[in-house]
């Protein structure tokens, strides 16, 4: 296919550059694709809408967040084909992340380690972005699904977190098909403790209030889905599949990067901190993906991210349980042809 031969040479390109110079000068790149009409070359999925969550999606393949943190590129990556695009994570402040280098390919493995730590320009950036973008602007029209994903400023105290997700909340709100709630990432100090049972309670508690709030003055009901880690027992999953339901959350999103490094043991890079993606997470995800569809049924959608670099395994992680699938660095591996690929594998 063109595509994927267009690809299979900008590949080698890319990866001899410093992954985020790479990532830098892809999605500009991208836009300018999309703004010129050359996107509409690519083969686009067909029509296989799926309904979760009140939400049509015109096809079940999104976007993973964390390829646009600021809602930059929206238009650009809306016009590969993805049936969702969820960008972020942003937080209420703009905050540089962690210092650079903090992504590392390890090709041997189809991984990426990254720790970016959330670098964003702050919410009221963020959403003079996605109101800006045509995607946006054009919802109605073409049905087009944007996730919102929100976190903490690093600089914020975990007993506070509830406040900068709320604040967040309420800026993004007006602008979202649903928001995405991440407290899963390795990569800001102690986030992940707000998946205790405890924290967690506290926390979904007050966003369920916040949302109700929300959808009473803007008319209009925004679901919220939670982000959460790979790296979860038997036991936390089922405490946090039980507060899911308890508060009668609308989705969630298993799962985020993984801080285990069994699959890549000897490789460059290995023992460098942040999150693990790719190849490495997938059978990760899929037990969480199976064991909280074990505990929630039906009841709430989950939606599966983590590995997928072919349509195999688009179809593996929805007999897992999952409604719908995010990609993210499979789109790194593959290009933009893995989208067509799994859209194909999953269609009925």
């Amino acid at each position: 296919m063109p595509s994927s031969f267009l690809y299979s040479l900008a590949r080698p390109i890319l990866f001899s550059l410093d992954p985020e110079a790479a990532h830098n000068l892809t999605l500009p790149a991208l836009r300018q694709a999309a703004a010129l009409g050359l996107t509409s070359l690519l083969p686009k999925p067909a029509a296989d809408p799926r309904t979760v969550m009140g939400i049509t999606f015109p096809n079940p393949i999104g976007l993973a967040a964390g390829l646009d943190k600021d809602g930059s590129y929206i238009d650009g990556l809306a016009a590969l084909g993805f049936g969702s695009i969820e960008i972020g994570t942003v937080t209420p402040k703009a905050q540089p992340g962690n210092p650079r280098p903090r992504m590392f390919r390890l090709p041997e493995a189809n991984a990426i380690i990254n720790r970016m730590g959330f670098n964003n320009g702050g919410v009221d950036a963020f959403v003079k972005n996605v109101q800006s973008s045509r995607f946006y602007q054009e919802q109605k029209i073409h049905g087009g699904v944007l996730g919102l994903n929100i976190g903490k400023n690093a600089a914020t105290a975990i007993e506070d977190a509830a406040s900068d997700y709320l604040h967040c909340l309420e800026k993004v709100y007006p602008y979202a098909s649903y928001v995405t709630v991440n407290i899963s990432s390795p990569n800001t100090k102690n986030l992940r403790q707000l998946q205790g049972a405890s924290e967690l309670d506290a926390l979904l508690s007050q966003l369920k209030q916040t949302q109700q709030q929300l959808a009473d003055q803007h008319k209009r009901y925004v679901p919220i889905v939670l982000k959460i880690a790979p790296d979860i027992d038997a036991e936390q999953i089922k405490n946090i599949a039980d507060a899911l339901l308890r508060h009668k959350m609308d989705g969630v999103i298993a799962t985020n990067t993984t801080i285990t490094r069994d699959a890549v043991q000897g490789l460059r890079y290995e023992s460098e901190a942040g999150g693990l993606s790719g190849a490495p997470v997938f059978e990760l995800s899929n037990n969480v993906v199976r064991q909280l569809h074990a505990e929630l049924g039906d009841a709430i959608p989950i939606i599966g991210v983590g590995g997928i670099l072919n349509g195999a395994n688009a179809v593996s992680k929805i007999a897992a349980g999952a409604s719908l699938v995010q990609l993210y660095s499979g789109l790194i591996y593959r290009g933009p042809t893995l989208i067509n690929e799994c859209a194909k594998a999953l269609k009925r």
